[in-house]
C-alpha cells in the first residue's frame, strides 16, 4: 500500500501543478483574447461608421440639384479630413482627458501609446488607438449633418472653418459632459450612442447656420408659397440611405464598447436587431403619413423616415424589446413628415431634411430612453437635451455670425443661380448634361 502511495503521489502532485499552470495560462489567454476582441470591435464598428461618410455624401449628392453635386461631394470628403485632424490635435483630449465630473478636458494633443504592445493585456481592455479611431468617426458624422442643411448657397472655405471649430471645440466640450465623465454623466444622463451628443448636436449647429445663412433664392415666395427644389438623383439618395442604415450597425453596435464576453456578444446582437427594426418602423410610418398628408407616398420622406428611426433608437438601442424599437423608430418617422413642412412654413431652408431627422428625432429618442430603461429619468434627460442644445446653438450661432461679418458665408446671387459646381469649383458633376455639353 505504501509503495503504491509513493508511486501515485508524485503523479498527483504533478497533475495538480500542471492544472495550476494551465489555469493560470487560461486566465492570461482569456484576458488577452478579450483585449483582442474588444479592440477588433472598435476597429470593425469604426470602419462601418466611417462608411457612413460615403452614405452622407451619396444622400446629399442625390438630394441637391445637379449644379451643386460636386460641391457636396467635396465638402463631405473635406469635412471628414478636417474632423480627423482636429480630433487628434485638440478634440479627443478636450473630450476625455481629466474631465472628472466637470465641464471640459485638456487642450492637448492626443498621444499614441507606443508601449502598449508590451502588455499586460487585461480583460476588458483595448488598444487606445482603436478607441481614438472609433470616437473620431463619430465627430465626422456630426459635421456631415451640417453639410446637407446648408447646401447650395454656402461658400466652401467658411463652411470648413466652421467645421474646424465644431469638431475641435464645440463637439468635444459637450461630449465631455456625458461620455467624458462630466457633470451630465454624474447626474445620470443617458445617451448610449448619441441621439443627442452626436445627432442633435449636428442638428443644432445646422439650425443656427440655416437661420443666419438664409434660404436658397426662390425657395419661398412673398405670398408664403414654398417652391419645391427637387434633388437631381433619387437613386443616389436611396443608395446613400442604405449605406447609412448599414453604417448604423457600427454606430450603435460599437457603442457597447466591448466584445470580450458572451454577454457583450448578446448585447450587440440585440442592438443590431433593435437598430434595424427602428429604421423599418420609421420607413413604414413616414410612408403612411405622407400618403395621408400629401395624397402620395414621397420617396424622400421614406428615406428620411428610415434615418429618423435610426436616430431615434440611437439613445437606447440596448434596452427596448423589438416591438418597442419599432414604436420608437415609428414615432421618429412621423415627426420627420410633420417637421419638414413645418420648417418650410417658418422659412428655414433645410435642403436634405437633416434638422428634422437629426435634431427633432434626436430629441425624441433621448426623451424616450426612460420608456425602456428604468435607470433613466425624464427630468435628467430633458436637462441634458436643453443644456447641450443651448450650448451648441449659441456657440454655433456666434461662429456663424463672426464668419458672416468677416469673410462672408454666402455666395453671390449669380454664383447661386449658376450653381456652386461651376462658380466655386469650375467643375461639373454631370458635364455631358450641363453647359459643358454645348461645346462638344
Amino acid at each position: 500500500m505504501k509503495t503504491m502511495i509513493k508511486r501515485v503521489l508524485p503523479f498527483a502532485v504533478m497533475s495538480m501543478v500542471i492544472a495550476g499552470f494551465a489555469s493560470t495560462a487560461k486566465a492570461e489567454v482569456n484576458g488577452e483574447v478579450q483585449y483582442i476582441f474588444n479592440t477588433l470591435s472598435f476597429m470593425f464598428h469604426g470602419v462601418l461608421v466611417f462608411w457612413m461618410a460615403a452614405g452622407f455624401a451619396m444622400l446629399e449628392a442625390g438630394l441637391v440639384r445637379s449644379k451643386n453635386t460636386t460641391m457636396q461631394l467635396l465638402k463631405n470628403i473635406a469635412l471628414f479630413s478636417v474632423a480627423a485632424i482636429m480630433y487628434f490635435l485638440i478634440g479627443y483630449n478636450l473630450m476625455y482627458a481629466g474631465v472628472d465630473g466637470g465641464y471640459i478636458g485638456t487642450f492637448s494633443l492626443w498621444g499614441q501609446p507606443m508601449a502598449e504592445a508590451d502588455g499586460p493585456f487585461e480583460a476588458g481592455g483595448y488598444a487606445a488607438a482603436s478607441d481614438w479611431f472609433f470616437q473620431m468617426v463619430f465627430v465626422a458624422a456630426t459635421a456631415s449633418i451640417v453639410s446637407g442643411t446648408l447646401a447650395e448657397r454656402i461658400k466652401l472655405w467658411p463652411f470648413l472653418i466652421f467645421v474646424v471649430v465644431l469638431t475641435g471645440v464645440i463637439y468635444p466640450i459637450q461630449g465631455a459632459w456625458q461620455w467624458g465623465g462630466g457633470w451630465l454623466s454624474e447626474m445620470g444622463f443617458s445617451d448610449f450612442a448619441g441621439s443627442t451628443i452626436v445627432h442633435s448636436v449636428g442638428g443644432w449647429a445646422a439650425l443656427a447656420g440655416a437661420i443666419i445663412l438664409g434660404p436658397r433664392l426662390g425657395k419661398y415666395s412673398a405670398d408664403g408659397r414654398v417652391n419645391p427644389m427637387p434633388g437631381a438623383n433619387l437613386p443616389l439618395a436611396t443608395l446613400g440611405t442604405f449605406i447609412l442604415w448599414m453604417g448604423w450597425f457600427g454606430f450603435n453596435g460599437g457603442s457597447q464598447l466591448a466584445l470580450g464576453t458572451g454577454a457583450d456578444a448578446i448585447a450587440i446582437s440585440n442592438i443590431y436587431i433593435n437598430t434595424n427594426t427602428a429604421a423599418a418602423g420609421g420607413v413604414i410610418t413616414s410612408m403612411i403619413l405622407s400618403q395621408i398628408m400629401f395624397k402620395k407616398v414621397d420617396l424622400t420622406m421614406a428615406l428620411n423616415g428610415a434615418l429618423a428611426g435610426l436616430v431615434s433608437i440611437t439613445a437606447a438601442p440596448d434596452t427596448p424589446s423589438l416591438l418597442a424599437a419599432v414604436a420608437i423608430g415609428g414615432v421618429g418617422g412621423i415627426l420627420v413628415v410633420i417637421f419638414i413642412p413645418l420648417l418650410d412654413k417658418l422659412k428655414i431652408d433645410d435642403v436634405v431634411g437633416a434638422i428634422s431627422v437629426h435634431l427633432v428625432a434626436g430629441i425624441w429618442g433621448t426623451l424616450a430612453v426612460p420608456l425602456t430603461n428604468d435607470g433613466a429619468s425624464f427630468t435628467t434627460q430633458l436637462t441634458g437635451i436643453i443644456s447641450i442644445g443651448a450650448f451648441v446653438f449659441i456657440a454655433s450661432a456666434i461662429v456663424w455670425m463672426i464668419l458672416k461679418v468677416t469673410i462672408g458665408i454666402r455666395v453671390d446671387e449669380d454664383a447661386e443661380h449658376a450653381g456652386l459646381d461651376t462658380s466655386e469649383l469650375a467643375m461639373e458633376a454631370y458635364p455631358e448634361f450641363g453647359k459643358g455639353s454645348q461645346t462638344l
